[in-house]
């Protein structure tokens, strides 16, 4: 992973994604880069339009987001333990009225 976030920070920082910049960013991090690792991300990437993969990426994150936007678990276990206790109260006033 450290690999794609170096090509990114390369990327936004307008320089070219190759091996030798790569390796720069990787030992500044204290990351020891792996030639054929290197060599392979920058052939994966060639023709990839990075700033299109980014902003596709975004928009099916956000795109994903209003499917647990509805539901607040909060909500529910915190209204959950009052009905509870309103049941317990309730039984126990009836076992109450047994005994006179």
């Amino acid at each position: 992973m450290e690999y794609v976030y170096a090509a990114m920070l390369l990327h936004k920082a307008g320089k070219t994604v190759d091996e030798t910049h790569l390796k720069k960013v990787l030992e500044a991090a204290g990351v020891k880069a792996d030639e054929s690792r290197m060599k392979a991300l920058v052939a994966a990437l060639e023709n990839v339009n990075i700033d299109e993969a980014v902003k596709q990426a975004a928009v099916m994150q956000v795109a994903a987001a209003p499917a647990h936007a509805g539901h607040d678990h909060k909500e529910e276990k915190k209204a959950a333990p009052k009905e509870e206790k309103k049941s317990e109260e309730e039984a126990a006033a009836g076992l109450g009225s047994l005994f006179g």
